[in-house]
């Protein structure tokens, strides 16, 4: 359902498959013959931080259909199919963005998502869990909160989101690894094996931190999610749809997929911090609380 997409699951692979890279091949201006340069290393750092979240943007309509085996409907071939058209049609025109691609895959799990480039370049998908557990009205606000998610461009900011925590994440890794290899293994000369390998697992490391972040800002743009959905389907079809949601249970989408979908896993302490989604009680009660919409 989401947006953070599935850049959120490719992302770090594609910054340290980039990072690699540019090692190897020795491309690597932020190192001169009098040491760091700090100006050019965060140039590079936001060039190859940016560019790992665009790309894991730019591929997630494709990585989502594949993921989950989602079929665009072109040609509505049922009632259902046609519905489901008609009603993603109707919320795209009131929100004021382009029709998106809607897509439906065949799984017994209760969940949709949305992704895309831009809002009006973005996908749809329901599975048919979905339309078999839940009422029109309940699949409706399911609907809207995923069109939501499109109008309000969540993708593309949690994309900018990500490219800023990779341009730091990035930037401050290869300081540490510099100072690690000049300060305890005290390279004299270019550098040594210490600082490629320190470097790496910094970055993993502070990715993880900043994956937090990420995270966080995913968990607060469900909740205004929520509301785009209950403005256009009404509050109590949303809360109905979300207490469905609750008492099914539903089967999470595939790891890659999981920022996506309507719901997320559940979980307390440290495990919060690393969930794409509030949980469902949380949302719930945000809705019951809220006072502008109907």
């Amino acid at each position: 359902m989401k947006r953070i997409a599935l850049f959120l699951a490719t992302n770090l692979a594609i910054v340290l498959v980039l990072s690699i890279t540019m090692r190897l091949l020795g491309v690597e201006p932020y190192l001169n013959e009098k040491g760091l340069d700090l100006g050019n290393l965060l140039i590079f750092a936001a060039i190859m931080g940016f560019g790992g979240a665009f790309i894991s943007l730019a591929i997630s309509k494709w990585m989502a259909k594949r993921s989950v085996g989602a079929q665009v409907i072109t040609e509505p071939r049922t009632k259902e199919e046609l519905w489901l058209v008609q009603t993603v049609a109707r919320q795209a025109q009131v929100v004021g963005i382009r029709m998106p691609e809607v897509a439906i895959w065949d799984a017994p799990e209760v969940n949709a998502f949305a992704t895309g480039m831009s809002k009006n370049s973005a996908l749809v998908a329901v599975s048919t869990g979905l339309l078999r557990s839940m009422t029109r009205e309940e699949a409706e606000a399911v609907l809207g909160h995923e069109i939501a998610h499109v109008a309000n461009g969540d993708m593309v900011t949690m994309a900018l989101i990500q490219g800023v925590v990779n341009t730091f994440v990035m930037f401050f890794s290869r300081v540490i690894g510099y100072v690690v290899d000049k300060v305890v293994f005290k390279t004299e000369r270019g550098t040594g094996p210490a600082f490629f390998v320190t470097m790496i697992i910094a970055e993993m490391v502070l990715g993880v931190l900043a994956s937090m972040i990420v995270m966080w800002f995913s968990r607060q743009r469900e909740f205004r999610a929520d509301v785009g959905g209950a403005s256009l389907a009404g509050r109590r079809h949303m809360i109905a749809a979300l207490q469905r949601l609750n008492s099914l249970h539903p089967a999470p989408l595939p790891e890659k997929m999981a920022a996506f979908g309507i719901a997320g896993g559940g979980g307390g302490g440290l495990k919060r911090l690393f969930m794409t989604h509030p949980p469902l009680e949380e949302r719930i009660a945000a809705l019951q609380n809220a006072n502008e919409i109907r």
